[in-house]
């Protein structure tokens, strides 16, 4: 027996022990299910959507206060705006998005898979620079604190959190070539008849064993 055969007889064997697929027709590639019981899924979700929808509000308050109130717009929250709008986003499309993935098998096609992991990296990258901007001026503000005002001004922190922004967006495009051009195609492309296979974020972020014919 070849091991490829022996490999599906082993994932045949755990199907048989109660492990669920969400695409059982595609028996060597499919991801399995979520295995959480009704009433765990049920207490997770409901916190984690309170988290999400507080992440949300919460952030939207800093971003209308700063926004609206033209004696906020100092260098420091400048920075802190830009760090709100990119938590607000997670709150908004990342962490729903995460909730609904975690809870059921993933069946929203192979485009909505690439746009969220696209957003995903683009706004985690935006978070992660703007917290790397806020360190820099604090440490200039401690550090420096007679020559802050000419070395961190309001044009340069504008232009700062600008090429931040981009380089997210930039990586997140990067990133997203990377996985649905070389990974993906690796992966299926000796499954025949096959054009698109909806599980593509839950094998990507949950991985499970490939076995190739």
């Amino acid at each position: 027996m070849s091991e490829s055969c022996r490999n599906c007889s082993c994932l045949i064997m755990e199907i048989q022990n109660g492990v669920e697929l969400c695409f059982p027709q595609f028996l060597n590639s499919s991801c399995r299910k979520p295995t959480l019981n009704w009433s765990k899924r049920v207490l997770l979700n409901t916190v984690l959507s309170f988290i999400s929808l507080m992440t949300a509000v919460l952030n939207l308050l800093v971003i209308i206060s700063v926004s609206h109130f033209r004696q906020l717009h100092t260098p420091s929250n400048i920075i802190l705006l830009s760090l709100a709008v990119s938590d607000f986003l997670v709150g908004l499309l990342l962490m729903p998005v995460e909730i609904y993935r975690n809870s059921t098998c993933w069946v929203l096609g192979d485009s909505m898979c690439s746009l969220y992991s696209y957003l995903n990296c683009n706004i985690v990258t935006a978070s992660i620079g703007n917290i790397v901007l806020i360190s820099v001026d604090r440490y200039v503000a401690i550090c420096d604190p007679l020559h802050y005002p000419t070395r961190i001004t309001a044009v340069r922190t504008k232009l700062s959190v600008c090429l931040c922004w981009l380089y997210a967006k930039y990586l997140g495009s990067d990133y997203r070539e990377l996985i649905f051009s070389k990974v993906f195609k690796k992966v299926f492309k000796k499954v025949s008849g096959l054009s698109s296979l909806f599980c593509d974020c839950c094998l990507y972020f949950r991985p499970v064993p490939y076995y190739p014919t």
